[in-house]
């Protein structure tokens, strides 16, 4: 019987074992590390590792989760293994992990210290980070390993510096990431990343979602206070609609608090997959009622013509200027050749009698375009960049000679005011008694006061734009504006949307690549028209423009 009872409790002893083996959880391979150098980042030398799934199909693309500062950081969080047992557990697809480190600069002597990039790659805004991922990093692992290219499938993560760089990776190139995990992120001022907040409440809603995590003892430095700034991120991304989350407790500077909500973190953001990240609000909410639901971008097919600037008469029809020609645009969206130049059109704008004005850079004059479709010469000798047409004369813009020409109706002469920069896009004001001017090389656009005869006075820096990081100037091209007197400006980083008093309100994104030129055109003048590197696009919007070769419009008072 004793041995009997022995061999019993052996066997219930031994249960847990099996249970144990019963439940054991594949794990992933985690392969390197592999040295890389980048061309983008200049003599830089890093490694990288790649975590593939236990259950990881070569004949199916795989989402990625990139991760800044390595196999350290992946392990500081207890990556590997939380993946393991999400991707067995299906509360996550499979996800190839890249985990990268920052960038050094080897010193010429072993004895010194190399330099580190970490700051300048993970701090720093712009897009520079991005393309070393999708021009240099991911297509070579792409070569090994079959990663989808789908934006729904990448996710982006980091800690502290590599918080900033994940968020920024994905608020460049939301085409290609839109999942970001962000832990105790350094959303601070050490190389701009604490405007964030403040481009998240101006600029479109973009198709992204984030997951926040930080500490009351994390870091208050210098550059700023940790806590407040990822509660500065939560509150403008919650302003502005975005779908966020965030884990907050009562750690430092360190992982452990992520290491204990990591699962949570990856099964939200994941969650509902494969249903798309979408943008959650238009512009209606919080922000502005400049756009409708659901209307955005569309482009009007040109074949073979490249667009530069655009001109709307008193119906709201829409004419562009294509290099040597000019077109005008449909209802259905075809487009009319009107006329073809022995020169270079630069600039279009039209008359308050219906002629169109036309300015030949080439041939250095402005010219009309009368409505039987004969031209006659109106300025010689003169280069005109952008117009802007009022009942008392027309205004143009000599970029390179940095000035204003005035071609006054009444008297039939040019008188030209002197500006400190680059004179580019012109917009006369709602009810036509300031002139606003987009200075192409600088950082403010000015607000020039109209005199009774024409001229300009009481010039000043008036419109306070936002420029891409790194960049010094706005590159300020065509504008226009709205009955309520807000000023719509094509800009290297969108359409910047300012109220009367200079301060921009919204930015929205551009439909492209670089924005030449913006109108409001239409039956109802309430359809935003944009060429954007040669393209052409509209999208409806709740405003109604103003043409300022027709009576002057009042606006509302501006709220101060």
């Amino acid at each position: 019987m004793i041995i009997i009872r022995c061999l019993v409790l052996f066997f219930i002893n031994l249960i847990p074992f099996f249970n144990e083996a019963q439940t054991i959880i594949p794990k992933g391979e985690i392969r390197g590390p592999f040295p890389f150098k980048s061309k983008i980042y200049p003599g830089t030398k890093r490694d990288y590792w790649i975590y593939v799934p236990h259950k990881y199909d070569t004949a199916k693309p795989a989402c990625l989760m990139v991760v800044q500062d390595g196999l350290s950081r992946a392990k500081g969080w207890n990556l590997p293994t939380v993946l393991d047992s999400l991707i067995e557990e299906k509360k996550v697809p499979s996800i190839i992990g890249v985990f990268v480190d920052h960038g050094t600069v080897p010193a010429h002597d072993k004895a010194f210290y190399p330099r580190y990039n970490r700051s300048l790659e993970y701090d720093a805004m712009g897009d520079r980070y991005s393309r070393f991922l999708l021009e240099e990093l991911l297509p070579e692992i792409s070569l090994s390993y079959n990663i989808s290219s789908d934006p729904n499938d990448r996710s982006i993560a980091g800690a502290s510096s590599g918080a900033i760089c994940a968020f920024n990776v994905a608020w460049e190139r939301p085409d290609q990431f839109r999942r970001v995990l962000s832990t105790i992120g350094t959303y601070v001022g050490l190389r701009g990343a604490d405007e964030f907040a403040t481009l998240i409440r101006k600029t479109e809603q973009k198709p992204l979602r984030i997951f926040l995590q930080d500490g009351s003892k994390d870091l208050n430095i210098y550059a700023g206070d940790w806590w407040m700034a990822n509660h500065n991120m939560l509150s403008a991304l919650s302003w502005a609609g975005y779908e966020v989350d965030h884990a907050w407790g009562d750690g430092g500077h360190d992982s452990e608090h992520t290491k204990t909500i990591l699962a949570d973190a990856l099964v939200w953001l994941w969650k509902d997959y494969p249903t798309p990240i979408q943008t959650r609000r238009s512009l209606t909410t919080n922000r502005t009622n400049l756009f409708p639901d659901n209307e955005h971008w569309t482009e009007v097919p040109l074949k073979n013509i490249h667009a530069d600037n655009i001109a709307v008469n008193n119906k709201g029809e829409v004419f562009i200027s294509g290099s040597s020609s000019i077109f005008k645009l449909g209802n259905q969206g075809g487009l009319t050749e009107q006329l073809k130049l022995k020169g270079k059109a630069s600039a279009i704008a039209f008359h308050h009698d219906g002629r169109l004005c036309i300015s030949d850079i080439q041939q250095h004059k402005i010219m009309v375009l009368k409505q039987n479709g004969k031209v006659d010469k109106l300025i010689n000798n003169v280069d005109a960049n952008f117009l802007s047409i009022s009942v008392k004369g027309i205004y143009f813009t000599d970029t390179a000679k940095e000035q204003i020409g005035f071609y006054s109706f009444s008297n039939e002469t040019i008188r030209y005011t002197s500006v400190p920069f680059m004179p580019a896009g012109l917009a006369i004001s709602a009810e036509q008694t300031f002139l606003n001017v987009g200075m192409s090389n600088h950082l403010f656009g000015y607000s020039f006061k109209i005199t009774d005869k024409g001229d300009l006075d009481f010039g000043q820096p008036y419109i306070h734009y936002h420029v891409p990081y790194g960049q010094n100037s706005t590159a300020a091209a065509g504008m226009t504006v709205d009955a309520e007197n807000r000023l719509y400006t094509a800009t290297n980083l969108g359409i910047q949307i300012s109220d009367q008093l200079g301060r921009v309100n919204v930015i929205v994104n551009k439909p492209g690549g670089g924005v030449t030129d913006v109108k409001l055109g239409g039956a109802d003048l309430d359809v935003l028209y944009s060429t954007c590197d040669g393209k052409l696009f509209y999208r409806k919007i709740n405003a109604k423009g103003v043409l300022p070769g027709l009576p002057p419009v009042k606006p509302t008072r501006p709220g101060l």
